[in-house]
């Protein structure tokens, strides 16, 4: 419950004192992919719920046209204003939202991911499934200190990361993955 009443304080706090950021890179947005500013996609959250979660716009309109396809580095879908604001993490700002409708925390188990992908990852790592056991977040120690996964085999190789998180979640490991994801996102640093 405490968890859940600081998500909701900082999620309000951070859009209060982001507003101008979110006012510029909405206008970014807007300007470098044609009109669209947000798009939601359904994730999997708590317990295997799905939600939407939103984000800015940081690629092309028909991006996935060939089906699911996870970011690769130097992934030519991104809009060049994508590329920057994906570093940069601006393209996560809209779930701040998520947050404060309760689909995600913070700092979670693992970041939220689609169905699609978790079918696949379950079939040759089943612990995945461990991982809905408390809400996805903003940020996870798989994401700080492995980053984005390009493959099913890289979300597996991070996933080992969020299930040590699980054997003792804390307030103070939480605040040091939120300082290093902030240092990492301050200095465009990460995968």
């Amino acid at each position: 419950m405490l968890k859940r009443c600081v998500d909701v304080v900082v999620a309000l706090v951070a859009i209060v004192i982001l507003s101008p950021l979110f006012l510029l890179v909405l206008i970014i947005t807007a300007l470098s992919s044609g009109g669209a500013i947000l798009y939601s996609q359904e994730r999997i959250g708590y317990k295997g719920k799905p939600f939407m979660m939103y984000k800015f716009v940081s690629m092309y309109p028909d991006a996935e046209k060939n089906g699911p396809a996870l970011w690769v580095k130097g992934d030519k879908r991104q809009t060049k204003w994508g590329v920057f604001m994906r570093k940069r993490r601006f393209d996560e700002l809209p779930q701040l939202w998520n947050i404060l409708k309760g689909d995600m925390s913070f700092v979670g188990s693992t970041r939220p991911e689609r169905k699609y992908y978790i079918d696949q990852l379950v079939k040759i790592a089943p612990e995945y499934t461990n991982l809905l056991s408390i809400k996805p977040g903003l940020v996870s120690i798989g994401i700080v200190e492995y980053g984005y996964a390009s493959s099913v085999a890289e979300m597996k190789e991070r996933m080992q990361y969020d299930l040590a998180y699980l054997k003792n979640p804390s307030p103070f490991k939480d605040l040091r993955i939120i300082a290093k994801g902030m240092w990492k996102v301050l200095m465009g640093k990460g995968k």
